[in-house]
């Protein structure tokens, strides 16, 4: 029996974190799915595992809960290869992890989900602000990967993980990778790791507005 459950909405790419990391690593997990458009995170069952009613959350088996993607991914490779020994290296897994959730997530993750479930178009000026924001991001990361593998030293960690999902996806935001060959380059190299699994599902049709209940559409 596994030791640890994994709260999981398949359609997210905070969620496919972790679980690229678990398949990765072969550690056991149970799956728990949470349909968060079907409001599952809305009731106090959910509350009490994520006050924010977020997923990804990770239930260890002291029955204390972890959330937020980044504090999952450390702490389970925490001891593991994927998370360097060195002391600037770990800094520089820190400072990916934030450049993701500043500079990739809310940008391109953002578009696209917007732009899939319906709640914009890609011409709106809040989306083309975004997507320009995104596109500088591609154009970092391209940089500072010519001529290496990985972000962060010799190795995949963590931080490659955590940038993988949402660009991986960034052409359904309107975004063609072709034009960044370096960060294509990377993402092929991620994808060809030994039990790299990609299980990104597609936002089902009750995320589109007045589909579903969920914190994004309470009412």
């Amino acid at each position: 029996m596994s030791s640890m459950r994994l709260y999981d909405y398949t359609a997210s790419g905070n969620c496919l974190k972790i679980r690229l990391l678990l398949g990765l690593l072969a550690r056991p997990y149970e799956r728990v799915p949470i349909d968060i458009f079907a409001g599952d995170t809305l009731g106090d069952a959910f509350a009490r595992l994520n006050p924010v009613r977020e997923t990804p959350v990770l239930e260890i088996s002291s029955g204390q809960v972890i959330t937020q993607s980044a504090a999952i991914l450390w702490y389970l490779a925490e001891g593991t290869a994927y998370l360097p020994a060195e002391r600037l290296e770990r800094a520089q897994v820190v400072q990916w992890l934030s450049f993701e959730q500043e500079r990739v997530m809310g940008t391109l993750g953002g578009v696209r989900f917007r732009v899939l479930t319906g709640r914009a178009t890609r011409d709106a000026p809040a989306i083309a602000a975004r997507l320009a924001a995104g596109r500088a991001a591609l154009g970092v990361l391209d940089r500072h990967i010519a001529g290496r593998s990985f972000v962060v030293a010799d190795a995949p960690s963590i931080a490659d993980l955590a940038l993988y999902p949402y660009i991986s996806v960034a052409g359904d935001a309107g975004v063609d990778l072709a034009e960044w060959p370096e960060v294509t380059r990377w993402l092929d190299g991620l994808r060809a790791l030994p039990g790299f699994v990609d299980d990104l599902a597609p936002y089902p049709p009750n995320t589109r507005p007045g589909g579903g209940r969920s914190i994004y559409d309470p009412s």
